[in-house]
This record gives C-alpha cells, structure tokens and sequence, in this order.
C-alpha cells in the first residue's frame, strides 16, 4: 500500500504541475511561460518525485513505464495491474484538483482543451495521425532507455532523476507541437475524463502508442546494453 500510495501522489504531482503548467500558466498575458516553461515543469514533477518516492515505489507515474520496465526484466508481473490502477486514479485526483483551481477564473472553458492530447485538427499543429502515432511510439521508446540505463548499477548512484526529469522536458519540447506530448497514458486519461468529447474519442492513441514505445524501448535496451550474464 505504501508504494501504490506512493504512485497514486506521485501521478497527481505530475498532472497537476506539468498539465497545471499548461492550462494555468502557459499562455498567461504578458508573462505566459510557453512550450518551455511547460517542458520544465513536466520534468520537474518528476525529477523532484523521484527523489522524494523514488526509493519507495521506483516513482514510474506512467503505465507505459510499468510495463517497460516489466519487458526490462525491472518489475514483476504481478504488481503491475495496482500500479496501472493507482497511476490513473492518482492523474484523474490531480486533474480535479486543477479543474478546481481552473474554474475559478473568469473564462475558463474546458473546450480549450484542458492540457489534452489530440492528433489532426486538436494537434497544436495540425499534424496527422500517423505522425502522433510515430512522434508518441519513438519518443516513449527513448524515454524507456534513459530510464533503464539511468537506473543500470553500473550507472553513476544519484543522478537518475535528473536524467529522467531532463529526458522529460527534451520529449516536452520535441513534441508539445505535435500532440501536446503524452509519454504517458495516465496523464492523457486524466485531462481527457474532464475535456470529455474529442480527448476522449482520441484517447486510444495515447494509449497504444506509449505501450508500444515503452516495450521497444525495453527490448532494444535488454538486447544492445544490458549487462552480460
């Protein structure tokens, strides 16, 4: 219980700071923080979680994750389906708690998206399915890598986080265009139940593409960098 707590607080810190970000501060009259400043946030939330549960849950914060990590040989099988769990309902705590916060200014309408993923006309730049697709798949894939490899015992002790946390914010800033950047289905689920319509139409994507990234990533890092037996 300890470590799915640990998850369920850690996913709503990455919903709430990095999605929080973008729906509260990023286009902010004359002092918004832009595609950068959100990219920082994302990966703070989870350079400053991993060092405050990373020795308690490992702090993934995202099913693709788990699941990585598990193809890593990391994570056993049978824990996965509670930390999925507590993954997603920690995003959707975080999210209500920034619909709260949202709400309350003049204005606010969850037509603008809510921080949401979406791909062709609720792209950023109108970029096509496919090119969501790809753009979600190859950057998980990277991500999985810099994880396993920034936790290998043969990497230097203590830097992990910040490896992991700068890796964010560089998947942040490649791909914000594309498709306001997943990486993660439990902070796409989370926006989504609250945007409703679209987000939730397109949501399969931010799904599948994400699993498929985090097993590429797994099996490419088991086959070319693992240590020997």
């Amino acid at each position: 219980m300890k470590q799915l707590s640990a998850e369920f607080f850690g996913t709503a810190w990455l919903v709430l700071g990095g999605c929080g970000s973008a729906v509260l501060a990023a286009g902010f009259p004359g002092l918004g923080i832009g595609f950068v400043g959100v990219s920082l946030a994302f990966g703070l939330t989870v350079l400053t979680m991993a060092y405050a549960i990373g020795h308690i849950s490992g702090c993934h914060l995202n099913p693709a994750v788990s699941i990585g990590l598990w193809v890593g040989g990391r994570f056993p099988a049978n824990r996965l389906i509670p930390y999925i769990i507590a993954q997603v309902a920690g995003g959707i705590a975080g999210a209500a708690v920034l619909y709260l916060i949202a709400s309350g200014a003049p204005g606010f309408d969850l037509a603008k998206g809510f921080a949401s993923n979406g791909f062709a006309e609720h792209s950023p730049g109108g970029y096509s399915m496919m090119a969501a697709f790809i753009c979600e798949v190859v950057l998980t894939m990277f991500f999985l890598m810099v994880i396993l490899g920034a936790t290998d015992k043969r990497a230097p002790a203590g830097f992990a986080p910040i490896a992991i946390g700068l890796c964010l914010t560089l998947i942040h800033l490649i791909s914000i265009p594309v498709t306001n950047t997943s990486v993660n289905p439990a902070r796409s689920t989370a926006v989504a139940l609250f945007a409703g319509d679209w987000a939730l139409a397109q949501l399969w994507l931010f799904w599948l593409a994400p699993i498929a990234g985090a097993i590429l990533g797994a099996t490419v890092y088991r086959l070319s960098a693992a240590e020997e037996v």
